[in-house]
């Protein structure tokens, strides 16, 4: 240490000495060497800087450098980057002199710690999922991740220096943050000694009792377990199985949830602890010997077939395998035995990631989990991301991106968003009237790509309003759906707007007996459009004469005189009582089902004679339909199917709503196209929020077959609302 005294830091021997004597027994004379200098550069750089409690602010430096080489067995890049993190983050030392003394592959990593450094956790538990991925997609060397993990743990271990108010954010970030981590990259004893310790100082007084009445009853399980074990023991020795047993007390945060959860008393749950016989056998043998313990233990003790878990036939989707059973003693006394192999408990505790995602990691089918089981095996004999890249032959990579609100709120978005992305991933309203926005201060346009960490500020305008081209801009769901809305809603606007000028012109022209829609027939016909809709926009855009329109429609139909409201025009149809009767036998009768209703058999229905088209059939239930009905009494007749003879195929339209879910598009066309046989003509669903919704034409031959369809749908789980509309 003669290098350290040159500086005249006399206060740090004590600090120093016991971590390079690990550094000199546990790495290479080159590696010790340059954990050494680093370790010099961060005393002199820190000196004048304390912590909390008055010791030298190096040694959080220092401390996390141990946990980073011994807890977790990280190695000499890893170790000088955590030495020379706050020197870099405080700009007292810089990337370049870092590369210069120690090369570039601490450069990753402090990259990674830095960026991690300046993100703002906020106390807000909805945030913490996005703080989570966030913190994964700065991190392009997952040695980061692993290292955060340490610092934070280091700082909790100092906790009781730290003011009341920052001690509580931290053991609230720890808890809600950190110790997840933790557990989902399989550092299991880092997870639980996070927990046990934000319980200490969130819940003081609770987390004390606990200790406390764990401590009192030590004594008396230890004494339990050696007499639970007696006759397992001796069987299992009387059959020749090489085996050892570890017992695990439950962490104290673990008691204390459960207690929460649950509502009991300290003394009323019964799994505070769990025996686990591990055995050493052949790979080839390890079912048939687990079961066969399994049979030993159940011979002396009475299993919960409900407490039952047999993750050797099936693993679980993270690799992991073992035998778990709940026995129950002659006193009434529940134990949990866990039995499994040397190799299952090696990747048990070797912490394979169950749940955590890294984004894009699949490579050669091979999934996240075993991703990241392979990556802690390189990481113990590899130090170098070169090396790690090499063996792993993948990249980390994600699909998203995460953004901020001037005020500090995350958001999540794919990448490629765009600034009106974000802007409508705030509010609605605040995407309507976008025009722009400042990211990191800098006026950009709304086509703007975002990058991680950008700090966006939309800028507005009232007089802004969503445009057709807005669709080519934005990448997400959400901007694309509220985008369509406004745009259908201006349509209708404009169409309802079309639609009274057609009709105020008609009644102006005095176009005797001729409707609206046989209008809207005529002029979509001329102008060969394919919707009324088509035709109302263009005349409330003034694209097209109303002198024109007015020629076209009075060149077709000259007024002519009404009939008497009593007078039936097609007399020949009138049958039964003046009821027409629909089926394939009007051979010289022209009618044709209305497509505001498309009426199907088995609706109730009426006639309505048109003066160019014959009679159109409608609902009795159709708005078109009232709406005749009541302005020409004397052209409308009653009307019936035959129930005998009506041949062919109908078009109906049902509307779905249901929860969003894989494969739930597919179990809904199978149920209609191979259970009940039945053409879908079209198909238009769209997600938002979680929620399935849309149309579904389908061929019928009558309304039984859609009651039918929609008895069936109805069946799913999922799906919440099913009901026929009109087209």
């Amino acid at each position: 240490m003669a290098e350290v005294e040159e500086y005249g830091i006399n206060e740090v021997l004590r600090y120093c000495k016991p971590f390079l004597r690990y550094i000199k027994n546990n790495f290479s004379e080159n590696s010790y060497g340059l954990i050494k200098k680093a370790l010099q550069i961060a005393v002199r750089g820190l000196n004048d800087k304390r912590r909390y409690n008055n010791t030298p602010f190096f040694t959080h430096s220092i401390n996390t450098a141990m946990i980073v080489a011994d807890e977790i067995g990280l190695g000499r890049n890893s170790v000088v980057a955590v030495l020379l993190h706050d020197m870099v983050r405080l700009k007292r030392y810089t990337l370049d002199e870092v590369r210069e003394n120690f090369g570039e592959e601490p450069i990753v990593i402090l990259k990674g710690l830095c960026n991690i450094s300046d993100v703002d956790t906020k106390k807000s538990e909805e945030q913490i999922d996005n703080f989570k991925e966030l913190i994964l997609s700065y991190s392009t060397d997952p040695r980061v991740i692993i290292i955060k993990l340490a610092d934070r743990l280091e700082i909790m271990r100092v906790q009781d220096s730290f003011p009341s108010e920052k001690r509580d954010m931290k053991s609230w970030e720890t808890l809600n943050l950190y110790s997840q981590i933790a557990h989902k990259l399989g550092l299991y004893s880092i997870k639980s000694e996070m927990e046990d310790l934000s319980l200490k100082y969130t819940y003081p007084e609770e987390h004390a009792e606990i200790v406390r009445k764990l401590a009192e009853t030590e004594k008396e399980r230890l004494t339990f377990i050696d007499k639970f074990l007696e006759p397992i023991l001796r069987k299992l020795d009387a059959n020749n199985f090489k085996y050892h047993i570890k017992s695990r007390t439950k962490s104290v945060y673990s008691i204390w949830r459960k207690m929460k959860r649950t509502g009991v008393t300290f003394e009323e749950i019964y799994d505070v602890f769990a025996l686990r016989i591990i055995l050493n056998c052949e790979p080839a043998q390890e079912k048939t010997t687990c079961w066969s313990v399994y049979s030993i233990v159940t011979d002396f003790y009475t299993p919960n077939p409900e407490r039952m878990r047999d993750w050797i036939s099936i693993p679980k989707s993270n690799g992991y395998e073992s035998l778990h059973t709940t026995v129950v003693t002659k006193e009434g006394k529940w134990v949990e035995v866990q039995i499994r192999t040397e190799r299952m408990d090696e990747v048990a505790e070797r912490g394979v990631a169950a749940h955590w995602r890294y984004k894009g990691v699949k490579q050669n089918g091979m999934s996240s989990e075993a991703w990241l089981g392979k990556l802690r095996d390189i990481m113990e004999t590899t130090e170098t991301i070169s090396g790690i890249s090499e063996k792993l032959d993948a990249t980390i990579s994600s699909n998203e991106i995460f953004v901020f609100t001037p005020n500090g709120d995350l958001r999540k978005l794919p990448e490629d968003a765009t600034v009106l992305d974000f802007a409508f991933d705030i509010h609605t309203k605040l995407g309507y009237t976008c025009t722009g926005a400042k990211i990191n201060h800098k006026n950009v346009s709304i086509r703007e790509r975002l990058h991680n960490g950008d700090v966006v500020e939309i800028v507005t305008s009232k007089n802004q309003k969503p445009k057709p081209d807005w669709l080519n801009i934005v990448v997400t769901g959400k901007a694309k759906q509220r985008i369509k809305v406004f745009i259908r809603e201006e349509q209708a606007k404009e169409s309802q707007l079309g639609r009274e000028t057609l009709e105020r012109k008609l009644k102006n022209w005095k176009v005797n007996n001729l409707t609206i829609e046989e209008a809207v027939t005529l002029l979509c016909k001329h102008y060969k459009l394919k919707t009324g809709t088509e035709l109302y926009a263009l005349i409330a855009e003034d694209k097209v004469s109303i002198a024109e329109i007015k020629d076209i429609i009075t060149g077709n139909y000259a007024p002519v005189e009404e009939k008497p409201k009593g007078e039936t025009r097609i007399k020949k149809v009138v049958n039964n009582d003046d009821i027409l009767v629909i089926d394939d036998s009007l051979r010289d009768v022209s009618f044709k089902l209305a497509k505001c209703c498309n009426p199907i058999y088995g609706d109730d229905i009426f006639g309505f004679v048109t003066i160019a088209a014959g009679i159109t059939i409608h609902r009795n239930d159709c708005p078109n339909g009232v709406r005749l009905q009541n302005r020409y009494p004397y052209r409308v007749l009653r009307a019936k199917w035959r129930n005998d003879n009506v041949k062919g195929a109908f078009r109906a339209t049902i509307r779905i709503q249901a929860e969003d879910a894989a494969g739930l598009v597919n179990r809904i066309t199978e149920i209609i196209t191979k259970d009940l046989r039945i053409n879908i003509r079209s198909m238009s669903l769209n997600s938002v929020g979680g929620t399935l919704s849309g149309l579904i034409n389908i061929e019928v031959t009558s309304t039984q077959v859609v009651d039918m369809v929609i008895y069936s749908l109805l069946r799913i789980k999922e799906v919440q609302k099913v009901f026929r509309v009109n087209n």
